[in-house]
C-alpha cells in the first residue's frame, strides 16, 4: 500500500539540493529507513547518475515498493528489508549511506550500529549522511523541537531529539570524520561524515 508523508513532500527540495552537490562523483547510495518511498523516487528521479537503494525494516517496505513499481525508475533497486540491530547485512558496497528523519525515532544504539554498518559496506572516502533534527550541548534547543522531543519521549521513551555529540562520538569510533553541518529549513541539519 502507498503511503504518503507530507514532511517528506516538505522537505525533499532542500535535502536534493545538498544531494546534488554533496554526491555529485557517488554512484551507489544505501538509504536507510527510507519509510513511505518518496524519498527514493524523487531522489532517483532528480539524480539519475546515482543507483539508489532503499531500505527498511522487516516488514515495512511494502510503500516503499509501492512508490518504486509507480516511478518505474531504472536507478532504484529493489528495496531491502534491513535491520540496524542485525551483525551484518547482506548488501554490497556503497559510496554513500543517507538516512532522513531515522536517529530520533530509533533507540540511541541504533546511529552506533548504522557506523558500524556504514564502515563495512562503504568504500573508502565513503559517506554517511543523516538529516533531521539535532540538539548540541552549547545551545538550547528551538522551541519547535524542544516540542517535538517531547512529543517523541512520551510516544516512547528510547526515541527523541539525540544529541549531536554522541552521534560525533560514535562516527569517531568508526572511523568517521565529520565534513559537513549545514543548517536546514525548520530546524533541521545535513550532517555529513567521510569514512577514512
Amino acid at each position: 500500500m502507498k503511503q504518503f508523508s507530507q514532511a517528506c513532500q516538505r522537505n525533499q527540495e532542500p535535502i536534493l539540493e545538498v544531494l546534488q552537490e554533496v554526491l555529485a562523483d557517488a554512484e551507489r547510495v544505501l538509504e536507510v529507513g527510507s519509510g513511505t518511498g518518496q524519498h527514493a523516487v524523487f531522489f532517483a528521479r532528480h539524480l539519475p547518475h546515482l543507483v539508489w537503494q532503499p531500505s527498511d525494516r522487516p516488514g515495512s517496505l511494502d510503500s516503499v515498493q509501492a512508490w518504486r513499481d509507480d516511478a518505474a525508475l531504472d536507478n532504484v533497486c529493489e528495496p531491502v528489508a534491513l535491520d540496524l540491530f542485525e551483525e551484518s547485512w547482506p548488501v554490497g558496497e556503497f559510496d554513500a549511506f543517507f538516512s532522513a528523519n531515522v536517529i530520533h525515532i530509533a533507540p540511541l544504539e541504533a546511529a552506533e550500529r548504522l557506523f558500524g554498518h556504514a564502515k563495512a559496506h562503504l568504500r573508502s572516502g565513503g559517506l554517511v549522511l543523516f538529516y533531521g533534527p539535532f540538539r548540541y550541548a552549547d545551545r538550547p534547543l528551538e522551541p519547535s523541537n524542544e516540542r517535538f522531543d517531547h512529543w517523541l519521549r512520551e510516544r516512547d521513551p528510547n526515541s527523541g531529539i539525540r544529541l549531536f555529540e554522541d552521534i560525533e562520538a560514535f562516527a569517531h569510533r568508526h572511523d568517521f570524520t565529520l565534513i559537513d553541518d549545514r543548517a536546514m529549513p525548520a530546524n533541521n541539519r545535513m550532517l555529513v561524515w567521510k569514512k577514512h
